[in-house]
C-alpha cells in the first residue's frame, strides 16, 4: 500500500473514528480541526508541491510544522493563542497516528515534543453602563433589523452567552413566563439556564410576536430566514459601535466583539458583589478560578480594596464620635 494511502487513510480516521466515535466531540471541535487540517494541506501543496492525497507522514516532520506554524503568525497575522490551538489539533493527530504508524514513532515523538508558545495575558476589555446604554441605543427600532439587533445586544449584555450559544438558541430554548430564563448548551457540552431581567423579558416576548415564530425557529434569524451566524452578528456589532462612538466618546478606538459582551456582564455581576462561584456557574465556566481575570480587569475594585489600607507610617486612633450638634449640621 503507498504511504500517501496510508496517510490519507489515517487522516480520515481520525476525524471518523477517533474524534467522531471514541471521543463523540462536538461539532465545534470537529469543525476546529478540520480548519486546522486545511490550512496546513493547503500550506503543504504550497511547499512541497504535492496535492493532499500525495503526502505521507513523513512530509509532516517538525520542521516543516514549525514553518507552518511561523506562516500562521507572519502572513495569515495568527496570535500566539491561536498557533497554539492549531498545534493541539495536530498533536492531537500525532497522538492517534502513534498507534496505527509505529514504525514513524521517531518523526511523531518529535512533532508531540514541540512547544506551545508563552504569550501576554491582557486584561479583559469590557463596557461600562454609559457604553452599553449607547451600544443599546444604536439600532434603529424603526426596522426589522434594527429591532432583532437590539433585542440581541440586549440579551447577550445581560446572559452573558457566548457567539455560539447565542446563534444556537431556539424558541424552544426560551421560557418568557414565571421563572423566565434561556436554556443552552454551552462549550464542553455543559446545560446551563440563564435567568432573565423584566426589561429582556419584556422585549424578548414583543419580538417573538412580531416574529410569529414556532418552537423550532432560530430566536435570531437572519434576512433569509436561516439562523444568523457568528460572522454576522460580528458585523451588525461593527455596524451599531460605530453610530454609539458617535454619542459616546470612551467608545472611540474600543474593539467591541461578542466576547466583550460577554465579559460585560460578567463585570456588572461582579460590580454588585455576586459571589465568583456564582458568577462561574452563570457563564458555564469549568473553573471558578477562571473569574478572576474580572478582578484584575477592574481598577474601581482595586481602588477599594486601597481604600481599605491605611498608609504607612500613620498610628491608627479610636474612633471618637463628633459633637451631637456637628453629627446633626451633617446629616442635614
Amino acid at each position: 500500500m503507498k504511504l500517501s494511502a496510508n496517510f490519507s487513510r489515517l487522516l480520515e480516521a481520525f476525524f471518523t473514528d477517533r474524534l467522531m466515535r471514541q471521543r463523540a466531540a462536538s461539532p465545534h471541535t470537529i469543525a476546529t480541526y478540520r480548519d486546522t487540517f486545511c490550512l496546513l494541506l493547503r500550506f503543504a501543496q504550497e511547499r512541497l508541491k504535492k496535492t493532499p492525497s500525495a503526502l505521507t507522514l513523513a512530509d509532516l516532520d517538525a520542521s516543516f510544522l514549525s514553518a507552518f506554524l511561523d506562516h500562521l503568525e507572519k502572513n495569515r497575522r495568527n496570535t500566539a493563542r491561536s498557533r497554539n490551538c492549531r498545534l493541539a489539533a495536530v498533536r492531537s493527530f500525532f497522538r492517534y497516528a502513534a498507534l496505527h504508524q509505529p514504525d514513524h514513532s521517531a518523526l511523531i515523538q518529535r512533532v508531540l515534543a514541540m512547544p506551545s508558545k508563552r504569550y501576554d495575558r491582557t486584561e479583559v476589555e469590557f463596557l461600562t453602563h454609559e457604553e452599553i446604554d449607547a451600544l443599546l441605543a444604536a439600532p434603529d427600532l424603526s426596522t426589522w433589523v434594527g429591532r432583532r439587533d437590539r433585542t440581541l445586544v440586549h440579551l447577550a449584555v445581560q446572559t452573558g452567552l457566548r457567539v455560539s450559544e447565542l446563534v444556537s438558541l431556539r424558541w424552544e430554548d426560551v421560557v418568557l413566563s414565571n421563572g423566565a430564563h434561556v436554556h443552552c448548551r454551552g462549550k464542553g457540552r455543559k446545560e446551563r439556564c440563564t435567568p432573565l431581567r423584566k426589561d429582556v423579558v419584556r422585549e424578548l416576548g414583543n419580538w417573538f410576536r412580531e416574529l410569529k415564530a414556532q418552537p423550532h425557529d432560530p430566536v435570531f434569524p437572519s434576512m433569509r430566514g436561516g439562523p444568523l451566524g457568528p460572522d454576522g452578528v460580528q458585523h451588525l456589532l461593527a455596524k451599531h459601535l460605530a453610530t454609539a462612538q458617535k454619542r459616546c466618546s470612551s467608545l472611540q478606538g474600543k474593539r467591541v466583539s461578542p466576547h466583550v459582551l460577554r465579559h460585560s456582564a460578567a463585570m456588572e455581576l461582579l460590580l454588585a458583589g455576586v459571589d465568583h462561584g456564582v458568577i462561574a456557574l452563570w457563564l458555564g465556566h469549568e473553573q471558578p478560578d477562571t473569574t478572576q481575570i474580572y478582578i484584575h480587569a477592574n481598577l474601581a475594585l482595586k481602588e477599594q480594596a486601597l481604600a481599605r489600607t491605611m498608609p504607612p507610617n500613620v498610628r491608627a486612633g479610636r474612633y471618637k464620635p463628633d459633637d451631637e450638634l456637628l453629627a446633626f449640621l451633617k446629616n442635614l
